[in-house]
């Protein structure tokens, strides 16, 4: 039987769990999730607990924040005066923004405090900072 290593083509099933049993994420009603080992498409805990296994097998998977979307980093946390933001926007906190970049790749950020004078954005991802609890199935190896 084959065994799920890197290069390999997986589909799993998942249900994504914080540390406290809330859910964030789950395939179990729509299609499996489909990747290759080795290409950093999942974050890399997920993707190491995938190795290993056969299809049929289910395994938690206990990953440490640095393992899946890093810790919080203050150099992503910004403090912008509101007069530079256009007129017409006036964000929400919760809300969130696409900031187009040099590059070319714009930057999602969450809109996490405002006043009359300020608003404090944040680009951490919603995860960062959260060790997480994956409860996999592997379904397919390619």
């Amino acid at each position: 039987m084959s065994t799920a290593k890197t290069g390999s083509i997986v589909k799993v099933h998942y249900t994504g769990r914080l540390k406290s049993g809330e859910v964030f994420d789950s395939s179990i009603d729509t299609e499996p999730l489909e990747f290759e080992i080795g290409l950093g498409m999942v974050v890399p805990g997920f993707e190491n607990g995938i190795v290993g296994m056969t299809v049929g097998d289910t395994k938690v998977i206990d990953i440490p924040s640095a393992e899946a979307y890093g810790e919080v980093r203050d150099d992503l946390v910004l403090v912008v005066p509101k007069a530079e933001f256009p007129p017409e926007i006036d964000p929400e906190i919760g809300e969130q923004l696409q900031i187009p970049q040099e590059e070319g790749n714009p930057v999602i950020v969450t809109v996490v405090k405002k006043d009359d004078e300020e608003i404090t954005l944040d680009a951490n991802h919603e995860l960062a900072g959260k060790d997480l609890v994956f409860e996999v199935e592997l379904i397919g190896i390619n």
